[in-house]
């Protein structure tokens, strides 16, 4: 078969016949060594991590708020095609900024926000990298999307693979929480549910992509791509708070690319002009169960040592995570902190933020949360700074965190009286 001039060639290694909009290379983060696009996620020098470097045109205010109302306003910041628009994709982002007061009174804090990221069209943070890794995976020459996942991005690439027509291979722990195994079946992919946990999981799609030349692993073998859309969170933060940024941000850390990219964002639009490049610190939140970034920040060593993960927040149990040591750089670099919480505290800070904003976050909202607290109380973040929360997945996907801890508050009869009755023994 003779390929178009324009058609792209998977582990083609000229980057030219590749549209993926301002990226240039991909930039070792160890040792700064460059590699044309490819499908490529390993320096061939020093064996560090890629990830996408930029020549970025002229980008203005005006012409990201006349983008579409999702990501790809922020196309000309990511490696995508211009044309990102016009290929059908799930359109994720925009989700809303809330002003939390009646939380921030309970924990503390004076000014403070939550990004939703619940609003996403699979109810997760995890639409935006996959759609940014689909746009990449397409010019780069796969054709069936596939990942390992804890939940959120099993969910996020079946629904991002049926929306383009492609086919979805996902692989999940066999241990998964049975809502979010049900959105991710629902979509008619290939779903594998593997023995193991997820750093079993991961080096298995590790061994799969090495085998199949047509499977693009969102975060595997076009992960530099893929982490690239968690920057979206940064940039829409801080255009909905009037093109500034936040002083403090508090994100919860699983395997951490999104932690590093929210601050590799912010320091995008500062260096743009597009916000005042004014200070921040990045606060990082996990479960006690599985905390070996939390751990190695308390020690103040830059090892981060590998845990088996035993905690109900399995969206963050990622015991090896590939993005410890850049989680503690940036924190680090920021004047931050890393603090983690017991199960019971995650249940508490899911509670709380349903029962003060009407936001019901799954088990990394409440870890989030309940971190804050502990940060507050600690002293390591300022009860006066303006403060926001990444809450990055819906409460519906881990209902059994909070199924023994909820209910009805009386079961009556049908008669006002017996109402009247249940409201006074409340005090109502």
């Amino acid at each position: 078969m003779t390929l178009a001039a324009d058609t792209p060639v998977r582990g083609s290694r000229s980057g030219a016949s590749f549209d993926l909009g301002p990226a240039r290379a991909l930039s070792c983060r160890e040792c700064g060594h460059e590699v044309p696009l490819a499908a490529e996620f390993a320096c061939p020098q020093c064996f560090g991590p890629l990830e996408v470097a930029y020549d970025f045109g002229a980008v203005t205010r005006e012409s990201i708020e006349a983008g579409p109302k999702s990501i790809w306003r922020y196309r000309q910041l990511l490696p995508v095609p211009a044309d990102v628009t016009t290929i059908p994709n799930t359109e994720p982002g925009l989700t809303r900024l809330i002003k939390a007061d009646r939380l921030g009174a309970e924990l503390g804090l004076r000014n403070l926000w939550v990004k939703d990221d619940t609003g996403n069209p699979t109810h997760s943070f995890k639409d935006r990298v996959v759609a940014v890794a689909l746009a990449a995976a397409r010019q780069l020459g796969f054709s069936v999307l596939c990942c390992p996942s804890t939940g959120n991005l099993a969910n996020a690439v079946a629904a991002a693979a049926a929306r383009a027509g492609w086919d979805s291979v996902v692989l999940i722990p066999s241990s998964l929480e049975q809502a979010k195994v049900l959105t991710t079946a629902v979509y008619g992919g290939t779903l594998l549910a593997v023995d193991g946990n997820y750093d079993d999981v991961n080096r298995l799609a590790t061994e799969l992509a090495a085998e199949h030349e047509d499977w693009a692993f969102v975060n595997v073998n076009v992960r530099p791509y893929y982490a690239e859309g968690s920057k979206t969170l940064g940039f829409e933060v801080a255009e909905q708070l009037g093109w500034r940024l936040p002083q403090q941000i508090v994100v919860p850390v699983a395997s951490g690319s999104q932690l590093t990219k929210v601050d590799k964002g912010f320091t995008e639009l500062g260096r743009l002009g597009l916000v005042e490049a004014t200070p921040y610190k990045v606060f990082g939140a996990q479960a006690t169960g599985c905390s070996p970034v939390s751990t190695a920040f308390a020690e103040g060593t830059d090892v981060v040592r590998p845990v088996k993960p035993d905690t109900i927040a399995r969206s963050l149990a990622i015991g090896n995570p590939a993005d410890g040591p850049y989680v503690l750089d940036a924190v680090r670099r920021t004047g931050g902190s890393i603090a983690d919480v017991s199960d019971a505290e995650v249940v508490e800070g899911i509670r709380l933020l349903a029962r003060t904003e009407g936001v019901f976050a799954e088990t990394a909202g409440g870890v989030t949360v309940a971190t804050t607290r502990k940060l507050v109380e600690s002293g390591r973040l300022d009860p006066d700074a303006e403060t926001v929360l990444l809450i990055t997945g819906d409460g519906l996907k881990t209902l059994d965190a909070v199924s023994g801890e909820v209910g009805p508050t009386a079961t009556v009869p049908a008669t006002s009286k017996a109402v009247r009755e249940a409201l006074a023994a409340r005090g109502r």
